[in-house]
């Protein structure tokens, strides 16, 4: 078979759902993140890349909790430099594609879209989407907790800066502190081992996520998949569940979905072909 020519049938077919769909659910992992420079932490190869420093050590192993307490300076070290990172990023032009998209759904005086995404970048937000559009099963590194915890609510990091070494990807004192109780803080994100994760802002998310899904029962729901993995396929099994015909956007682990497309490509440049075909 002519690979360019399926690819072609493909991508045609991705238009002609998204131009037939009643609603739009945008399923995001770290792929998305990559168009937009930021790095790809799959695998310990694509983690040493991205921080030299912790090489012979996983992911895995700097996203606990623990490290707040046993080695603060490691552990802001890690989390503050990725919240630098994150600030600094600019959504990839494939985000802009994907609000208009969302903003040419019918019945536009309803929210016709919703963003369901595992990253904690908070770049979906960034490019234009309402809070209440995007759910965070992880968290987000842009709102804080205390580590006590002292019952304080979340807050945002927006005045928090953090200094980082970056030979060394240490961070030095004074921490992130909370402000009810003056304990060390840590971002309000899902890490690994984690009993301590205050889930008060994503169980909100999850709240208008279910009023969206009633909103939208019985409607052709069409799901953009981009760059989720299968190591934890939070994302993936989502748009499955969700959608009645799904558009899994990835390089790799692009196996077809039960109903629907995949497309063995980066996300910008996915949304991009997809996109000149239904303005074309």
């Amino acid at each position: 078979m002519d690979r360019s020519l399926d690819l072609a049938s493909q991508l045609q077919a991705a238009a002609a759902a998204i131009r037939t769909a009643d609603a739009l659910l945008i399923g995001a992992g770290a792929g998305m993140g990559v168009d937009s420079g930021l790095p790809d932490f799959r695998g310990p190869e694509g983690f040493w890349k991205a921080y030299p420093p912790f090489r012979g050590r996983k992911f895995s192993d700097l996203s606990t909790p623990h490290w707040f307490q046993s080695d603060p300076a490691l552990a802001w070290g890690f989390f503050g430099h990725r919240l630098n990172l994150y600030r600094q990023a600019t959504p990839h032009a494939g985000f802009a594609i994907l609000r208009r998209w969302s903003q040419a759904m019918p019945l536009s005086g309803y929210v016709f879209t919703s963003v369901f995404t595992s990253n904690v970048d908070g770049q979906f937000q960034k490019a234009g989407f309402a809070e209440a559009e995007v759910v965070e099963p992880h968290g987000s590194i842009h709102f804080l907790q205390c580590t006590g915890p002292c019952g304080g609510p979340i807050w945002s990091a927006a005045e928090v800066n953090v200094e980082v070494d970056e030979t060394t990807i240490r961070s030095q004192p004074p921490f992130p502190s909370c402000p009810n109780c003056g304990a060390i803080a840590r971002p309000n994100i899902l890490m690994f081992g984690d009993w301590e994760w205050d889930d008060a802002r994503t169980s909100e998310q999850y709240a208008w996520y279910k009023q969206w899904l009633r909103r939208v029962e019985g409607r052709k729901v069409v799901a953009v998949e981009l760059g989720a993995g299968t190591a934890i396929p939070t994302v993936r099994h989502e748009c499955e569940a969700q959608s009645q015909f799904l558009i899994r956007i990835n390089p790799r682990d692009a196996d077809p979905p039960p109903r629907g497309i995949a497309l063995p490509m980066g996300a910008h440049e996915a949304l991009r072909r997809i996109d000149e075909l239904l303005t074309s």
